[in-house]
């Protein structure tokens, strides 16, 4: 009699956003009892449900979800701490019999599943928000050139527009006085066996994938994306933090205080948004070498049915 091998620990889809990674998981994990768990940095936020893309309520009554919408806008959510959260529920699942179908667009989420994560100190609460305090209403060049006068190696690796990033170098300097880039050769364990674990790349034609991101934008907007953007703005937040600067959030709420019109708003988040699913991709192509890459036409099909392989 022929051996049945145990289905995987995990099922690993990534793409670039509207890409239809998320129906395709939700489609494997109905099909085989799994449950779909998110690697998008910004679907863990519960204040944007429509602008981030979040599965539907009605989605969530369909098929289990975890790790989306959970985290409060006001939190500086990390990689680290997705790990941590992502470890947890992949126990649970496992201890239940369940294969975790992990969906999303953050490449770094996928690679530190997959070759584990820079071991870099953690920050004290009181040396973050320190930091933080002094970047308030600073824009992300002044703190770049800040990066550069105490860590010129970190700085020179990055990008002048990316706050986020230069806020953490800065906080690991001033934690530690050491540059970010020596802590980053050494590495934690990964969760996940690249090996034992199916992972595809889902990339539609680029034409087609920008259509997809323009007629999403406006369904959004008219799904109320805006009113959910004036709900966030209404909680005055620093502007630095992750929720603040999800794609679109920026341009409607420069709308909403009267410094754009919403057709400028509109086209200025379609732009940002088409632009970061650029980036997706050339990430996946160099930073994630074991997935499959499926590109061109009918790329759903194709992508369901090299799955199915996994449960043979």
């Amino acid at each position: 009699m022929p051996q049945t091998l145990a289905p995987p620990r995990a099922i690993l889809i990534a793409g670039p956003t509207a890409s239809g990674k998320s129906a395709l998981a939700q489609s494997v994990a109905r099909r085989h009892g799994g449950e779909v768990v998110n690697a998008d940095s910004m679907q863990v936020y519960r204040d944007l449900r429509i602008l981030t893309a979040r599965p539907t309520q009605l989605e969530e009554q369909e098929v289990p979800l975890r790790l989306f919408g959970y985290v409060d806008g006001a939190e500086n959510y990390s990689v680290g701490r997705w790990l941590e959260d992502f470890r947890a529920t992949l126990d649970e699942l496992a201890a239940r019999g369940r294969v975790a179908v992990v969906a999303g667009g953050t490449g770094l989420y996928f690679k530190a599943a997959l070759q584990g994560l820079s071991d870099i100190p953690a920050v004290p609460a009181e040396v973050r928000a320190r930091v933080r305090e002094g970047a308030r209403g600073r824009s992300p060049q002044e703190l770049h050139a800040e990066l550069a006068q105490v860590d010129p190696v970190t700085a020179s690796r990055l990008r002048a527009s990316d706050p986020q990033r230069i806020l953490r170098a800065l906080e690991i300097f001033a934690a530690t006085g050491r540059s970010l880039a020596q802590f980053q050769g050494a590495r934690t364990p990964p969760l996940l066996d690249s090996i034992a674990c199916p992972a595809i790349f889902i990339a539609p034609p680029r034409p087609q994938l920008f259509a997809r991101i323009n007629a999403r934008f406006d369904k959004m907007i008219e799904a109320g994306a805006l009113e959910e953007v004036r709900a966030l703005g209404a909680r005055k937040l620093d502007p630095l933090l992750p929720v603040m600067r999800a794609h679109g959030v920026p341009h409607l709420l420069s709308f909403l205080d009267g410094r754009m019109s919403l057709d400028e708003a509109v086209e200025r988040g379609k732009s940002d948004t088409r632009h970061y699913a650029k980036r997706q991709v050339t990430f996946a192509r160099h930073q994630l070498p074991g997935f499959l890459w499926l590109e061109g036409e009918d790329i759903e099909a194709r992508a369901l049915a090299a799955l199915e392989q996994a449960f043979a």
